[in-house]
């Protein structure tokens, strides 16, 4: 028999089957929890075995553990006391970006039978960023006959923080000229406008500084300065126009970095610097400036950083154009990312039970759960494993998957599988993975010793010397291990007169059988008796063979005349 483990292990998921079924109709109720980012590890966030119901004890028994979604290991669960506990400090900004809710999905697996219990964490904000800005120096050029209220873009700052941790307020100071006002961009967003409130005069201030300071909500707030150089021109009385307010384009996530991707230009019908233009991207979100450039001359758009569509899908990239007297028009620039297959689906093993028992029916072997980054067509998985095997696939929650074995096993015909599960996408060219699992088949006591022969026939001539080797039985096992290890012994005979046991002896471990005693063919011409043959299982199985014996004559015994007697002192006489 293989280790005692294995087969204690198979018991454990004899069952796993019909909660299989039950899972397949019936989600498990979703737990929500929460915890502040940046928290220590080692937090207590919630005890999982009384929220759901659960003996404590019953969390080793069934093997629980916790799976995210995301196969990073943020948490972990105390078995001994179910308490669910925090892995390492959790960044919600790195987690989620701006994203809010910010939501670790994860389930608790437990077998014996298999069961899912989903749970969100949501990771709540701290006030851990302050506002920046991505320019040091922010250049406006005004004309001096720029009338009071005229507003001004200002590019909007940065903060990783959300809700009222993240961007609130913007101030200017000195501020005898200016003021800010606040707006809400189309993301949600805010920024700022600088309004004029005094005219400006030319000769008597070129130049002003000033300083434009962003405020968060967080308590207590942080801030985030820049510094606004407004340079006062000359009169300019016309602004460039674009031909068109909105452009879009579609790039493929695979373009080149340094591809051109469109052209935006605008018009102005000054003349010499007043109608010399020059393009910049404004309000533009880090991850825009980093992933495109414009030139500020021609007014082309370029790919600077390699996109993925599995990041962001599309990017809305407001432009300004602005001549040489400062005045400014702005359109905007939609970039639809077009996704490629270009990732492959991933298998992700939750558990694997790499021996099980033969002669068990629907075993699970597996438990696992597959994902494809790409989107639509690119994104839709088959799962599948070879044909000539005898086990199958059983899609249970959401992308979880159940290797089982549709039928009992015979370890005697196959002792060993290597099954591979193949995951493949549909788009095209199509990408694949492949995992392989190799599977034992441990050794059920299920085949009983069998004899070579149903009866043996052994000759021995008389007057042998004790402990003589006279013929040997043997049988064979196609079990394993203790299951196949055969041990002979004598059966009690029919006749309990017959002292088989001072006749002859047998070799438990060989079956070679001895004669005890000298055997007399006048007293004793043949005899039988029964052999067993015992394996070593638990319980062990055992066979018969009959075992027949017979005594050769050896010429020991002189002639001697029965009739008529001699006389006495005399010698008989022949006549005839």
């Amino acid at each position: 028999m293989e280790t005692r483990e294995a087969f204690v292990l198979w018991k454990r998921q004899v069952l796993i089957l019909f909660v299989l079924l039950g899972l397949s109709q019936a989600g498990p109720e979703l737990v929500r929890y929460s915890v502040a980012e940046e928290t220590e590890i080692g937090y207590f966030v919630a005890n999982l075995a009384r929220d759901l119901g659960l003996e404590v004890e019953e969390l080793s028994s069934r093997e629980a553990r916790v799976v995210s979604d995301d196969n990073e290991k943020h948490l972990h669960l105390d078995l001994l006391t179910g308490d669910l506990l925090l892995s390492g400090k959790l960044d919600r900004e790195e987690l989620c970006g701006s994203k809010e809710p910010c939501v670790l999905h994860f389930q608790m697996v437990l077998e014996n039978p298999l069961q899912f219990f989903r749970a969100e964490l949501h990771i709540k904000d701290i006030n851990d960023h302050s506002p920046t800005f991505l320019d040091k120096e922010i250049l406006i050029k005004i004309s001096e006959s720029t009338t009071t209220g005229t507003t001004f873009q200002m590019e909007s700052a940065q903060d990783l923080d959300v809700g009222s941790n993240g961007l609130q307020n913007y101030t200017i100071v000195p501020n005898s000229h200016f003021y800010i006002k606040i707006r809400d961009n189309e993301d949600g967003k805010i920024y700022p406008e600088l309004v004029l409130h005094r005219a400006l005069d030319h000769e008597e201030e070129p130049e002003l500084r000033l300083t434009l300071v962003a405020l968060d909500g967080g308590s207590p707030p942080r801030s985030g300065t820049t510094l606004v150089l407004i340079k006062v021109l000359d009169i300019n009385d016309n602004a460039p126009e674009f031909p068109q307010r909105l452009y879009e384009v579609q790039v493929l996530e695979d373009t080149p970095v340094g591809s051109w991707i469109i052209t935006t230009s605008a018009k102005d019908l000054d003349a010499g610097n007043y109608g010399k233009i020059s393009y910049t991207f404004v309000h533009a979100a880090e991850d825009i400036r980093k992933t495109f450039e414009i030139n500020p001359v021609s007014g082309e758009v370029h790919l600077r950083l390699r996109l993925d569509f599995e990041v962001i899908q599309s990017y809305t990239i407001k432009i300004q154009a602005t001549d040489g007297g400062g005045l400014s028009e702005e359109c905007t620039l939609l970039v639809t990312v077009i996704d490629i297959n270009d990732n492959p689906p991933e298998v992700i093993m939750s558990s694997i039970t790499k021996i099980i028992p033969e002669n068990a029916s629907e075993t699970l072997v597996a438990l696992f759960s597959v994902r494809d980054q790409d989107a639509g067509e690119n994104g839709r998985i088959v799962c599948s494993i070879q044909d000539d095997l005898p086990f199958f696939l059983k899609p249970t929650f959401k992308n979880f998957y159940t290797l089982v074995s549709e039928k009992a096993l015979d370890r005697e015909e196959k002792a060993e599988y290597n099954i591979t599960i193949t995951v493949t996408d549909m788009g095209t060219p199509r990408l694949k993975t492949q995992h392989n699992i190799t599977v034992l088949v441990s050794d059920v006591n299920d085949n009983a010793p069998a004899f070579t022969q149903a009866s043996y026939t052994l000759r021995v001539r008389e007057n042998n010397s004790p402990a003589l080797h006279i013929g040997t039985v043997s049988a064979t096992d196609t079990d394993a291990g203790a299951n196949a290890q055969v041990t002979y012994s004598l059966l009690p005979p029919a006749d309990p007169h017959v002292p088989l046991a001072s006749l002859v002896s047998i070799n438990a471990d060989n079956g070679h059988l001895f004669a005890l005693r000298s055997l007399d063919y006048e007293a004793l011409r043949a005899f039988e008796f029964r052999v067993g043959a015992a394996d070593r299982g638990s319980p062990p199985l055992s066979s018969q063979a009959l075992v027949r014996v017979l005594v050769e004559d050896d010429n020991d015994n002189a002639p001697f005349v029965l009739y008529p007697l001699p006389a006495q002192g005399g010698r008989a006489g022949l006549t005839w």
